[in-house]
């Protein structure tokens, strides 16, 4: 069984930065695309980053490019998120994901089938 921690949450100010951790155990993590997500409350879901199982294909929405960077270390089966620049629009529980492919370039939006269970972001104005 696949399972997914994530860590490095908290509370900022506005422009301020975070990096947050997700730690995959029990799958084979280079088989993996990773991706994360965020729900602020009353809204749904949102898509935030993804990176394919190599490392190599990133892709973010407008709402957080040139902010956020997916990253990954195949060694450590860890997926990061650097923020920068944030906002108090940022402010959400952040979700990590993850979904089996045998493509090496495989990056999504939507069909993971494994999460985390979140952590806190909040960015104060």
């Amino acid at each position: 069984q696949v399972q997914l921690v994530e860590s490095g949450g908290g509370l900022v100010q506005a422009g301020g930065s975070l990096r947050l951790s997700c730690v995959v155990s029990g799958g084979t993590f280079s088989m993996i695309a990773m991706g994360w997500f965020r729900q602020a409350p009353g809204k749904e879901r949102e898509f935030v980053a993804a990176i394919s199982r190599n490392g190599g294909s990133t892709y973010y929405p407008d709402s957080v490019k040139g902010r956020f960077t997916i990253s990954r270390d195949n060694a450590k089966n860890t997926v990061y998120l650097q923020m920068n620049s944030l906002k108090p629009e940022d402010t959400a529980i952040y979700f990590c994901a993850a979904h089996y492919t045998p493509i090496a370039t495989y990056i999504g939006t939507q069909g993971y089938d494994y999460w985390g269970q979140g952590t806190q972001v909040t960015v104060s104005s």
